[in-house]
């Protein structure tokens, strides 16, 4: 795995990833902002076509916009982040489309659970976005498109308002794609 813009404080030990943010870092291209940032912390491994990507985390979310979960990078203009995002004081579920513009969804995390998991199922152009509390069954959280072709997915966190979010991460997997869930 390599770092896209490799966070100053991380170690990964007895399976846990953990990262602490960097001051103003974010995934986000021009919708409504105006701003271009690609400065988030990530750390990527290549996928040739088809997959299951999953990653359980939790975080010490405080400021608007703390987020973390994963990513799905072609390029700069081409990706994906899907997780959990701190918003109005609570942890929303969040997906951020782009292709070279961000459009961005969010929806209530409707459980208080410690660990989020999140599950990016990809297949042809299809890129189904799961979610889970505690070990739970996977729930749809949206469907988006996805160029085919070779790619890289991985943990991923940004905390746009400060620095100093801790995020810890764990189960990290890829693996071939899984038949998604749709209910």
């Amino acid at each position: 795995m390599q770092w896209l813009n490799e966070p100053s404080a991380w170690h990964d030990e007895d399976g846990i990833l953990r990262v602490t943010t960097g001051d103003h870092t974010d995934f986000w291209r021009r919708t409504h902002y105006g701003f271009v940032r690609d400065d988030g912390h990530a750390r990527l491994a290549p996928v040739a076509s088809d997959f299951t990507a999953e990653v359980a985390f939790r975080g010490d979310w405080r400021a608007l916009y703390d987020q973390a979960g994963l990513l799905l990078r072609l390029d700069a203009a081409t990706w994906v982040k899907a997780g959990v995002e701190y918003v109005a004081d609570k942890r929303m579920l969040s997906v951020v489309v782009t292709r070279d513009v961000s459009d961005w969804s969010t929806m209530p995390c409707p459980v208080d659970a410690e660990w989020i998991t999140i599950r990016l199922t990809r297949i042809g152009e299809a890129l189904h976005v799961h979610w889970s509390a505690d070990g739970r069954a996977p729930a749809m959280l949206r469907l988006a498109f996805f160029p085919a072709g070779p790619a890289a997915v991985g943990p991923m966190c940004c905390s746009p308002q400060r620095a100093g979010l801790t995020v810890a991460f764990r189960d990290f997997r890829i693996g071939p794609p899984e038949p998604p869930h749709e209910g």
